[in-house]
């Protein structure tokens, strides 16, 4: 097994009486994608703070390529885009990664060529020139990222990185972050949408009011989390449905999204029993497929019905 890239051990950070991370544990290994889940106000992104050393805890401690020394010294082997962007608005976007490069010991000339040629790769080189505040909110999102991974990492920790961007956008970055990994670096990530982390992620930890629920590999994740699933697609109203979708006999727990659903087999019966009884009442399908559980699924059973809800509000809002 590769060597951990992070170590948090049993760290507890409290902010005038209101305990924001409770005795977390939890180990991103060297190479690949790590998701660091969970609602809003979960403790996410003040564990990340706790990692860049920007919070220190008041129990436990944080590990970084096996050194406690803080994340300070270790900074240029560290590529960092926090929550909340923070750029220079007054100046110019070549000169701003410039500047980021150098403060990473890049020479300027090096730091002048690498940024260019992020600048092109993100498809903001015609704005090389313009004052940082002349850019979109998303623009200036893509150019912090460029400016995190500058100095080419070992580590890249990213705070909501796809959150505001539009769907292209979020693809590019989403490409660029799964061929880092695919270059043996090392990337955590933190997010509320668990659709981004099932795509991308090799190993996963869900913190819900600041403690982990969840962690390990997502097959893992998934094969502990155990039961049937089902997803169902309806080729019209599902009003035929209501009655078989609500006896608790046949279906434990039940996602419903309208024209589809996701749900779990109560213990005993067999997804068999639900086709037939969906096909005896005539209930229009367009999809019936048994499926391993979505970390979605997972994510609503484990983090509790007042998560779940901000977390429904959050993906809404998104």
């Amino acid at each position: 097994m590769s060597a951990a890239s992070v170590r948090v051990e049993s760290v507890t950070k409290r902010f005038s009486g209101h305990t924001a991370v409770n005795n977390l544990s939890m180990e991103v290994a060297s190479g690949g994608i790590f998701g660091l889940l969970g609602p809003n106000g979960a403790g996410k992104s003040t564990t990340i703070r706790l990692i860049m050393g920007i919070l220190q805890p008041d129990q436990g401690k944080v590990v970084l390529f096996g050194s406690d020394h803080g994340s300070r010294k270790l900074s240029q082997r560290i590529g960092y885009l926090p929550e909340e962007r923070g750029l220079y608005k007054k100046m110019k976007v070549l000169d701003h990664l410039i500047f980021l490069g150098e403060t990473k010991g890049i020479s300027r000339a090096d730091a002048r060529r690498r940024a260019q040629d992020w600048l092109e790769h993100l498809g903001v080189s015609d704005w090389a020139l313009k004052k940082v505040e002349d850019l979109s909110k998303g623009m200036q999102q893509k150019v912090q990222f460029a400016g995190a991974l500058l100095h080419k990492p070992e580590l890249v920790i990213l705070d909501e990185p796809f959150s505001g961007l539009d769907p292209v956008n979020a693809q590019v970055m989403k490409d660029i972050v799964v061929a880092i990994a695919a270059e043996g670096r090392t990337v955590l990530f933190s997010t509320h949408v668990m659709e981004q982390a099932e795509r991308m992620c090799d190993h996963i930890a869900i913190i819900a009011r600041g403690e982990t629920v969840v962690s390990g590999s997502v097959a893992q994740v998934k094969a502990d989390f155990g039961g049937r699933h089902v997803v169902l697609g309806f080729t019209h109203d599902k009003q035929r449905a209501e009655g078989i979708l609500a006896d608790r006999s046949l279906i434990a727990h039940l996602d419903d999204y309208g024209a589809s659903a996701e749900l779990q087999m109560a213990e005993g019966a067999d997804p068999e029993q639900l086709l037939t009884a969906l096909v005896r009442e005539g209930v229009g399908l367009r999809r019936f497929e048994v499926v391993e559980p979505s970390l979605h699924a997972i994510f609503i059973a484990k983090v509790g019905p007042d998560a779940a809800v901000a977390h429904a509000r959050a993906g809404a809002a998104a």
